[in-house]
């Protein structure tokens, strides 16, 4: 390389001009002075010029402990081993993502399974729920394609951030960040398509109507993985072969029959929309601090919470919110969202230095910093996170601070409980009425039913009809919703009945309360 391979100067002569300097050379970090110069220094003399653009010198692969791999010492990995148990594409992305090319690697072979379980396999399961219904519905991506602008906001969102990924990964590749594309990928799959986007839009797909809107969210979904196919190509070229040739299975529209041989997805920089983006990532953001305060109480998202209270941060952001306020409640099961104007009365917060940043700056000074910051009253609390700029003077020096010079910590109130993140204050309101407790028992039930569906082997369209044991503690709540579990459950009926006489039915505990449960395919 990069005389020998192209058998320059007796041939390709013309060519040569074109392929020399090399675009890109890899090697090991003992080759600094060993291959890598020598090229140079040929190339110097012969063409006055570099032998190459782009470099990457490899770190070693270690183990998990930062150890030469021996075999003396049995902490060798059998590459071959590892393929055969985890698959050549968990490996690849593992060894890709896991840290940069020019760092080593503590190669560990529980972060392979890892990958293999949260990156493949939910490709996997996101795969098969699409094909699932897809099949029900005879989808076969041959309708008239939804136009952008009459997709829901949760479709909208999506495609923003897919086409933010595809111009992320495109210029990741060009510049030869591998490890970074690996990343951003990762992240969209697992953080945005599975854990939200399918999450949140899981209902659109389960029965009725062949819509404009289900039709929207099946074009969506099929768009988003044809597209990761695409995308991961380059480091899983297998597993994403298969699932390029599955989607495309049914249709004509790709002209290749495998993802190796399509272009690289095109960026629509006209559907990305960063305001979009960034009110979803707020909406990811309250939705879980919400979750981690029901974590905190011990509440199920099954069981319905009145409200939650948020401190009004800027000009637009209860426009933000309420544009992202269905997509809340629904995630969080709870049931308003209040905005206030001025919390200092009813959200208590603490403030302190942040010793670790501050120190540096303001060295002897520090004390009487760290004082005067202990010492804010909730109103300049309040104004400094809207603003995130608070000054004061310390013997004449002037000490302006933001966000993360401090530490910021919101106090419980009677009732509530208070999480905060960065600007962003979220109170929930943990007090259950009589009329909650029932819709939680009622959810609760249908998750019981659920899992009695599956595991009955009902296909997913199957109607059934549902006996519940008569319990009075329960009996109300199953009476007041009983059309919600019903729609939930495709059910035609559900009766509370004294006596089970279903052969079939089993005991369940749904909020401490022991009762019967049975179903029948109608």
């Amino acid at each position: 390389m990069p005389y020998a391979q192209w058998h320059w100067p007796f041939e390709n002569k013309e060519e040569f001009p074109n392929l020399y300097p090399a675009d890109f050379i890899a090697e090991g970090v003992d080759q600094t002075r060993g291959w890598f110069f020598t090229l140079h220094a040929i190339s110097t003399m012969v063409f006055d010029s570099v032998a190459f653009k782009n470099i990457i010198s490899n770190g070693l692969v270690l183990d998990k402990d930062g150890n030469k791999m021996s075999k003396r010492l049995g902490n060798a990995v059998d590459p071959f081993s590892a393929m055969d148990e985890y698959g050549a594409d968990a490996l690849r992305w593992y060894m890709i993502t896991n840290s940069q090319a020019w760092d080593n690697l503590k190669f560990d072979i529980s972060g392979v399974d890892e990958v293999r379980r949260k990156f493949f396999g939910t490709i996997y399961n996101t795969y098969n729920f699409f094909a699932l219904y897809a099949n029900i519905d005879n989808f076969r991506n041959l309708d008239k394609e939804i136009e952008f602008e009459k997709r829901p906001e949760l479709d909208k969102w999506i495609l923003s951030l897919l086409n933010s990924l595809i111009k992320d990964v495109g210029n990741a590749y060009e510049n030869y960040e591998n490890t970074r594309a690996g990343r951003l990928i990762q992240d969209f799959v697992i953080d945005h398509l599975s854990n939200w986007y399918v999450r949140l839009g899981r209902k659109r797909y389960w029965g009725g109507e062949y819509d404009e809107d289900k039709i929207s969210a099946y074009q969506t979904l099929y768009t988003c993985l044809l597209t990761v196919s695409k995308l991961a190509s380059p480091i899983a070229p297998f597993y994403m072969d298969k699932l390029y040739r599955d989607l495309i299975s049914v249709n004509d529209k790709e002209k290749v029959s495998s993802v190796h041989l399509a272009y690289f997805p095109e960026v629509n920089e006209e559907i990305i929309d960063k305001e979009l983006e960034e009110r979803m990532e707020m909406a990811q953001s309250i939705s879980s601090m919400i979750l981690s305060l029901r974590r905190k109480a011990n509440f199920k998202v099954r069981q319905p919470l009145q409200k939650i209270m948020m401190p009004i941060i800027s000009d637009n952001f209860v426009e933000q919110i309420e544009k992202v306020e269905q997509i809340i409640k629904t995630e969080t099961n709870i049931k308003e969202i209040k905005f206030l104007s001025d919390s200092s009365d009813i959200l208590v917060k603490s403030i302190k230095a942040n010793f670790k940043v501050l120190g540096p700056k303001y060295g002897k000074l520090m004390k009487q910093v760290a004082a005067k910051i202990a010492g804010m009253s909730q109103k300049e609390i309040a104004e400094f996170e809207r603003t995130n700029k608070f000054s004061f003077v310390v013997e004449n020096q002037e000490v302006n601070l933001d966000l993360d010079d401090v530490e910021i910590i919101s106090e419980d109130i009677p009732g509530w409980l208070v999480a905060n993140e960065g600007k962003i204050t979220v109170a929930l309101d943990i007090n259950l009425t009589q009329e909650l407790i029932e819709e939680g028992i009622a959810r609760e039930f249908v998750n019981r039913i659920q899992n009695l569906r599956k595991e009955s082997g009902f296909n997913v369209v199957d109607k059934i009809n549902i006996y519940i044991l008569s319990n009075p503690n329960l009996n109300s709540a199953i009476t007041k919703f009983d059309e919600y579990i019903c729609s939930q459950t495709l059910a035609n009926s559900i009766k509370i009945v004294d006596k089970m006489e279903q052969k079939d039915n089993i005991s369940v505990e749904v909020n401490n309360f022991e009762t019967q449960l049975s179903v029948t395919k109608v």
